[in-house]
């Protein structure tokens, strides 16, 4: 994969130095809540391109070079919301966020209520993650301090594992849940089927989806429940679609998930298989202070770089949304 011919600047990141291509362009950055009319306040981390000094700042476990809410540069700005895997929160794309708003767009990462690293209750209520995705593009669109930055033509949406399943949802796609049934008795020890048989509940049964017709680009990495859309739920899909799948992901093995996707969307996607990547290896390169607390997500496999493979990934990335945004 060859990395897009931009300005290089140096991102302190994960307790390191990385080498990111990017505009030139410092990053701003900034943390607050946004009402949700349905359940408590939701945590959002904003990343966006400044002209302000920066330092090196605490972003949850990460050090990134940032000025801490400054104000942003440029008008008619893209914005690109961000949607985690189960059990993760705002920053865990923060490498990704970060590479994004260097090279001009204003990133907006939410964290899932219920599903996240401090709450697992509502992390099979699948429906609730694209209908807070879209309260954070109203919310970005109409009530942010700085959205007449923000061009509401230009919207994107990046998300991995349960989060790809939510851009992809909020692009259009209508899944079939009682495919969840037949799926996990004949894989119960797939991470997903794990996931509904552990849970106080089984899965939200639902006649409506919340999709979001201002997305215009799709990021989806590793995507879960890729078996449940089929042709028929894939056909609402309009936008671009980029779409990655780690080759050797234990979590949600092959051919399930991104394969049923690839195959079934109406439109050829940007398909991207990862060589000796697992499901993990999407995520921001771990800090030491998260492989202190949460190391199973931060192990790759005996010569995959995690690091390394971001640089390119997240190049990539940035290539798909400007050229689409």
């Amino acid at each position: 994969m060859r990395l897009i011919p931009l300005i290089c600047t140096l991102l302190i990141f994960a307790g390191s130095a990385l080498s990111v291509c990017a505009a030139d362009l410092n990053v701003g950055f900034q943390t607050f809540s946004i009402n949700d009319p349905q359940g408590p306040p939701v945590e959002v981390g904003v990343w966006y391109p400044t002209r302000a000094g920066v330092q090196p700042t605490a972003v949850e476990t990460f050090t990134q070079s940032v000025a801490r809410d400054a104000a942003p540069d440029g008008r008619g700005l893209p914005l690109v919301v961000v949607s985690h895997g189960n059990g993760g929160g705002w920053a865990s794309h923060a490498d990704t966020g970060y590479a994004l708003a260097s090279a001009g767009f204003v990133v907006a990462a939410l964290t899932h209520t219920g599903d996240n690293y401090r709450d697992q209750s509502l992390a099979v209520d699948v429906a609730n993650r694209p209908r807070q995705l879209k309260l954070l593009v109203d919310y970005m669109l109409n009530t942010w301090r700085n959205h007449d930055r923000i061009d509401p033509a230009r919207v994107g949406a990046f998300g991995f594992s349960s989060g790809g399943f939510t851009v992809l949802v909020a692009g259009g796609a209508v899944p079939d849940l009682t495919l969840i049934g037949p799926h996990c008795r004949a894989h119960p020890d797939y991470y997903d089927c794990k996931l509904v048989a552990h849970s106080a509940a089984p899965p939200v049964l639902q006649n409506h989806w919340t999709h979001d017709a201002r997305l215009k680009a799709i990021v989806a990495a590793a995507p879960a429940l890729g078996f449940s859309f089929g042709r028929p739920g894939l056909t609402g899909v309009a936008a671009p679609v980029q779409l990655w799948r780690a080759a050797d992901d234990h979590i949600l093995p092959h051919p399930d998930y991104a394969q049923a996707v690839a195959d079934n969307l109406p439109r050829r996607p940007d398909y991207r298989v990862v060589d000796k990547a697992d499901h993990f290896d999407f995520l921001a390169p771990c800090s030491p202070t998260l492989v202190r607390m949460a190391g199973f997500i931060c192990k790759s496999a005996p010569g995959f770089d995690r690091t390394a493979f971001h640089v390119d990934f997240d190049a990539a990335v940035v290539a798909f949304f400007r050229a689409n945004l």
